[in-house]
């Protein structure tokens, strides 16, 4: 077999390859839970998809709890930026939900809306203020979180997807190490656990 044929029949077994490649140079990650048809074709043909992005330069991540993304270690200053307000954001929201008595891991059950976030706000406003995210901010920076698949927009809010275990795996391996630190209890301080965020943001 010739290679452009060889090309061809490779190609061939990933039908979704131009939809899967927009999304991830879009930033944005892939949810199983979101996106079930795209996550089957890209678990069914995984070895294909990263041999092949991998030859055109990209680092494609695959998580088995069911999320993708491009792994990007070149982050820009304004990258830097929404990744560290979105770190904020999810830590506020876990810091908040974790007072309620709520579990951590099963973040993906809450139904987050505008007023809960206003609620949220009014405990960490100081916090918040401080990075000039106010409950109008707040709301936005969720749709953000939308375009680069860590939530889904709902009729009445929002619901947290997969992608943000790399968001709380970061927060619970901080807190770990203060633990280990002090011998003792003890939550890392605000920017310790926005200083590392994940590199995940919009390439536009």
């Amino acid at each position: 077999m010739t290679i452009p044929h060889a090309l061809a029949a490779a190609l061939s077994q990933m039908p979704a390859l131009a939809e899967l490649f927009r999304l991830f140079l879009s930033g944005k990650h892939l949810n199983r839970m979101a996106e079930p048809a795209l996550w089957a074709e890209l678990e069914q043909h995984e070895a294909s998809y990263v041999g092949l992005f991998a030859a055109l330069g990209f680092e494609l991540c695959l998580d088995a709890r069911g999320f993708a993304w491009f792994h990007n270690s070149d982050a820009n200053s304004n990258i830097g930026k929404i990744s560290r307000q979105l770190a904020l954001l999810f830590m506020v929201i876990f810091d908040a939900q974790a007072n309620a008595g709520k579990a951590l891991q099963r973040f993906t059950d809450w139904l987050i809306d505008s007023a809960w976030l206003a609620e949220v706000y009014k405990q960490q406003q100081d916090l918040l203020d401080a990075e000039g995210l106010n409950p109008d901010a707040l709301v936005e920076l969720m749709g953000r979180a939308c375009n680069l698949g860590f939530a889904v927009p709902e009729p009445a809010g929002w619901r947290l997807l997969p992608a943000v275990c790399r968001y709380l795996d970061h927060f619970e391996s901080l807190a770990l190490t203060a633990k280990t630190d002090s011998d003792e209890e003890s939550t890392p301080a605000a920017e310790d656990w926005t200083a590392d965020a994940p590199d995940d943001e919009e390439n536009t």
